[in-house]
């Protein structure tokens, strides 16, 4: 079944009296439960793709529909919504809060979530998370009390904070060294084989790919390559 389904998005910025076409014109589906790698060169369009697929941005023209629901045309507050209930995102940079604690920047999804938990119940949910990957002995440190790897886990645990049916990674492993970095795609893939999570991994990175099921080549704004989708995991 599939979760994703791209039809014809187009993708153009308008930069003054000056038009930058983006995307133009990709098709693309992602079953429920696969886990993809998104590939393709610096200014190929995959991060502004990514950011369609997560309901950061609007397509110019095309339909994007996620479980069965057609979304593109959703206002701004609509999408948060539904990106807050559907979507998690780990990025390259982390993006965690300076002075806020790993547990603390684990949580915050929560205050913008419909969940009506108890302050205790997030408290919770969010320790729970940060020891499955790891981090048990660090949910009071700050970010810069911590390594690159050890943020990534953290911002990992937001991800999953809500329970989200699809997890967007861009480039998250581009700052991290290499034995890290296979810490990481290894808990991508327990994720998507255990917890059954979509996931859209974006790189430029063929070694990052092949940790995939699936590798979709972007060029020039359109989809270049799109081998046959395989069976989403299943090694439990």
């Amino acid at each position: 079944m599939d979760l994703i389904e791209l039809r014809d998005i187009q993708k153009t910025y308008h930069l003054g009296e000056v038009d930058v076409p983006v995307l133009m014109g990709v098709s693309l589906s992602v079953s429920k439960g696969e886990f993809m790698a998104l590939m393709g060169a610096s200014g190929s369009g995959k991060s502004t793709l990514m950011n369609i697929v997560g309901c950061l941005d609007h397509p110019t023209s095309g339909e994007y529909w996620l479980d069965g629901g057609e979304i593109s045309r959703l206002n701004a507050a609509e999408q948060a919504r539904l990106r807050n209930r559907m979507v998690g995102f780990v990025f390259q940079t982390f993006n965690l809060l300076p002075r806020t604690s790993a547990l603390e920047n684990v949580m915050m999804p929560l205050n913008y979530a419909r969940d009506n938990l108890t302050e205790h119940q997030k408290r919770e949910r969010a320790v729970a998370l940060l020891e499955r990957v790891g981090l048990a002995d660090r949910i009071d440190h700050l970010p810069s009390q911590l390594s690159g790897g050890q943020q990534q886990r953290v911002a990992i645990a937001r991800s999953l904070i809500n329970h989200p049916q699809v997890l967007l990674a861009d480039e998250p492993t581009g700052n991290l060294d290499s034995r890290t970095s296979e810490e990481i795609l290894q808990m991508f893939q327990q994720l998507n084989s255990t917890d059954g999570i979509t996931i859209i991994l974006v790189t430029h990175d063929p070694g990052i790919a092949q940790h995939a099921g699936r590798t979709v080549y972007i060029k020039d704004g359109l989809i270049a390559k799109n081998p046959g989708r395989l069976e989403p995991r299943n090694d439990t």
